[in-house]
Parts: structure tokens; C-alpha cells; sequence
């Protein structure tokens, strides 16, 4: 028996994989290490999630440190110190108007924590027939039945659509090829794109509706940056119709686009945030949802001696992942990550567009530090090239990530421009060998 069998990887062809395994036995700063000594520069910075490089010194103390001291405490009717000092600190970063924090441990948690949310706020406020609860197409809200449910991306929903929650809409997805081909940043066209809201709203009655759930930046169906005006014209969509805005920052907080949360860089403040990935830089599993006080105090009602909110995970709040985020936020303040995320901004964006007349390239997106390189599919076998090119840049000594046949590109927020240089050079050589 092949000794990597008895592990069922996730997101992840693991047939083909136990054949030729990509083994990762150590990371420092920028770089993995393999099993057979090879270095590799990380161009995904973890999976979104580690921005300020691997093992980072002041992380990895206060994790060794809180294990040490308090390795779990029980989350349901006690707590622990450092738990209620993180979320203080989140809603003091978080937009004006949040004040709230709820832990869970994962982006998919998160998104479910935040669907639930919507329905209880509107029940305890006497809209209990406010049940229907709208995502996109092309979206991605983690694995669970409820972000699969509100997500968009085709393959993740055809297995299991039969079991996925009823009341469930979509919005049609914001990219067009034809029109937004190789820009830079948002695109100058589609704002229009978000009337489709008032289109469900119609089909359904507004006063139905619970709450719409997007992701500022698309970002595991390949980068999909919003129109100029785009989430702007969804907040007043909202606005007009009693809706819960929703913003799934699971991967666009903490630095990614240059600034502490995606609602701050586009200037728009929705009702409820989810978070996970850069939270602790990826060192512990830890996700957030962050809410607007009116939402909270909807639910702080009847008597004091009952749970006002019957939802958590054993592992909320989990002391090394409290560390571990305190320690996180520590060195994005001390480091003065965002600023020097923004600062590098425009030298990716240049990097990965002088990419453009590389073979089999279609469209170049980027926003902040996340960028999508898509390539022409090859006839009849989807997802082959983007996975070949994937393969070439892992062999040459560079990790990127394929979503079919969109490479999709995460730096470290505190990148170099050389590591860019050297990124994008690996990436061009391998789309020059691939048929």
C-alpha cells in the first residue's frame, strides 16, 4: 500500500498526486523547503493566508509561549483573557460601526456564521419572513452547505446540489471579457452589473430577502475585480430594501488589497464581514465575523438567563489562535505591512501585466496584491494547461496556484520587487514550453 494513501487531501486530484507527490517539509519567510532539500519562492503566500512570510519570529513566540500556559479553554460560558483583547482589537481596526466579533475557525465557518446572523437579526426584529438569502455566480463562500449554497462556481455545487438550502438566489458574476479584457485595477465598465439585484428583488419581493453575500474581489474563480461603482450601487440596492450587505473578506482583509479590509480601500461599508486566512497568518486555523452593533443588540432580548444566539464551534476563540491573531495584528501595525502592500501594489500590477503578450494569455486581472492570468483553454480538456503551467513553475523552484485555467498569484505583502521579477519570469518561461 502506497504509505500516502490512508490521506484523502482536499481540493486536490489525489490519484495523480501519490503518484508524484509535491512534498513541503519546512517554510521560512518567503521560501518552502522540500523533501529533497529544493527551495521554493512561495508567489502564493500560503493558500492567501500568509502575508507576512512563514514561521514569522514574534507569531510562532506567542504560540509557543500560549501552549504553554493555556493550551484550550472551554468557549461556551467561560472565556479567556486574550480572546476578548482580539476582538476588541478587530472592531477597533474594522470600519466605523462594527463592534461586535464572533470567532469561528475558518472562512467556510464564517460564512455560515454570517448566513445565520442575517436570519436572526430579522427575526428578532419581527421580519421573520425575511428568509431568501442571495450570492453570485462565480462566487466562493467556503465548503459548508451554506456557503456552497450561496456560492456561484458550478463544480463545488453539482454534487451535492439536491442537498444545498432552499430560498437560495444568485446575482449574475461581474466579468465580461470582452469588455474588461487586461485592465488595470477596477474596471471603468459594469456597475450596471449590480442592478441584477433589483431584478431578484422584483422576482421575489424585497421584503423576502435576507441578506446578499459577495466578496469585494472574486477571488477563487480567478480574481474578478469589481467595477468602479459596483459595490457602492449594491449598498444602496441594500439600503433601499432592508437587505443585510454581507462582505466576504476571508481572503481580501488584513493587507491583501492594501488596506486593513476591502470595505475600507473601496469605500463601502456593509452590514457584516466575514474573515479567516490572514487573521493569524495562516500559523493557527481561525475565522471572524465582525457586525454592526444594531445587529448584535437585535439579538440581546428576552430573558438574561437564555443564549441569545444558539450557534458556536468547541474551538471559538481558541487560545493559540488568539495568540497567534494578537500576535499577527502586532507585527501588521509594527511592520507597517498594509502601507507597504499598497506601496508595492503598482509594481506587481506592472509585473504581471508585462505578461500580456506571453503565449496563451487572455486576459490579465489585478487589485492590490492578488492577481489572475488567464489562459485559452485547450480544446476539450479544461484545466489542463493552467495545471501544466502550475507543474513547470513548481519544477523550476516557484509555487502559483492554477483554478483551472486562471493562474492566480498572492504575494507576501511584504514582497520584494526582485521576488516579483523572479515570479513572473518563472511564469512566462513555463507558458513558453507549454503547448
Amino acid at each position: 500500500m502506497n504509505p500516502l494513501d490512508a490521506y484523502w487531501m482536499p481540493f486536490t486530484m489525489n490519484r495523480a498526486f501519490k503518484q508524484a507527490p509535491r512534498m513541503i517539509t519546512r517554510a521560512r519567510g518567503h521560501y518552502y523547503t522540500t523533501d529533497d532539500g529544493r527551495e521554493l519562492l512561495d508567489g502564493f503566500s500560503g493558500l492567501w493566508t500568509s502575508g507576512l512570510g512563514h514561521c514569522h519570529p514574534k507569531i510562532v513566540d506567542a504560540v509557543q509561549a500560549q501552549v504553554a500556559e493555556l493550551d484550550y479553554g472551554m468557549g461556551f460560558q467561560m472565556g479567556h483573557p486574550k480572546v476578548f483583547e482580539l476582538a476588541t482589537r478587530l472592531t477597533d481596526m474594522a470600519p466605523e460601526g462594527f463592534t461586535r466579533c464572533f470567532f469561528t475557525n475558518s472562512g467556510s465557518e464564517s460564512a455560515d456564521t454570517a448566513l445565520k446572523l442575517a436570519l436572526a437579526y430579522h427575526r428578532a426584529r419581527g421580519e421573520g419572513h425575511r428568509t431568501r438569502l442571495i450570492g453570485r455566480e462565480r462566487g466562493y463562500h467556503g465548503v459548508n452547505f451554506g456557503g456552497m449554497s450561496v456560492g456561484g462556481i458550478p463544480g463545488n455545487r453539482k454534487v451535492f446540489s439536491a442537498a444545498l438550502l432552499p430560498g437560495v438566489d444568485h446575482i449574475r458574476h461581474t466579468h465580461s471579457l470582452a469588455d474588461m479584457a487586461f485592465t488595470r485595477g477596477q474596471p471603468s465598465w459594469g456597475v450596471h452589473l449590480a442592478d441584477d439585484l433589483e431584478r431578484l428583488c422584483a422576482l421575489h419581493d424585497a421584503s423576502n430577502i435576507a441578506a446578499l453575500i459577495v466578496e469585494p474581489v472574486a477571488g477563487s474563480t480567478g480574481i474578478l475585480v469589481p467595477p468602479i461603482g459596483y459595490l457602492q450601487r449594491l449598498r444602496d440596492i441594500c439600503d433601499r430594501h432592508g437587505i443585510l450587505l454581507i462582505f466576504d473578506e476571508v481572503i481580501t482583509a488584513f493587507g491583501r488589497v492594501g488596506a486593513p479590509f476591502a470595505a475600507e480601500r473601496f469605500g463601502v461599508t456593509p452590514d457584516i464581514i466575514t474573515t479567516a486566512k490572514g487573521l493569524t497568518n495562516g500559523v493557527v486555523p481561525m475565522g471572524a465575523v465582525l457586525v454592526r452593533e444594531a445587529i448584535y443588540q437585535a439579538l440581546m432580548q428576552g430573558p438574561a438567563q437564555t443564549i441569545e444566539f444558539l450557534h458556536g464551534y468547541t474551538y471559538s476563540g481558541h487560545p493559540l489562535a488568539a495568540a497567534a491573531a494578537l500576535a499577527t495584528l502586532d507585527v501588521y501595525a509594527e511592520e507597517n505591512t498594509f502601507a507597504t502592500a499598497r506601496t508595492l501594489e503598482p509594481v506587481f500590477e506592472e509585473a504581471i501585466h508585462a505578461l500580456r503578450d506571453a503565449p496563451h494569455v487572455v486576459d490579465i486581472r489585478n487589485i492590490g496584491l492578488m492577481g489572475g492570468i488567464e489562459l485559452a483553454p485547450r480544446e476539450g480538456a479544461p484545466g489542463a494547461r493552467g495545471y501544466e503551467v502550475f507543474l513547470k513553475c513548481f519544477e523550476a523552484g516557484v509555487v502559483v496556484r492554477n483554478g483551472g485555467d486562471t493562474l492566480q498569484l498572492s504575494p507576501f505583502l511584504n514582497s520584494t520587487p526582485d521576488e516579483l521579477s523572479h515570479i513572473f519570469t518563472t511564469v512566462r518561461q513555463a507558458l513558453a514550453t507549454t503547448a
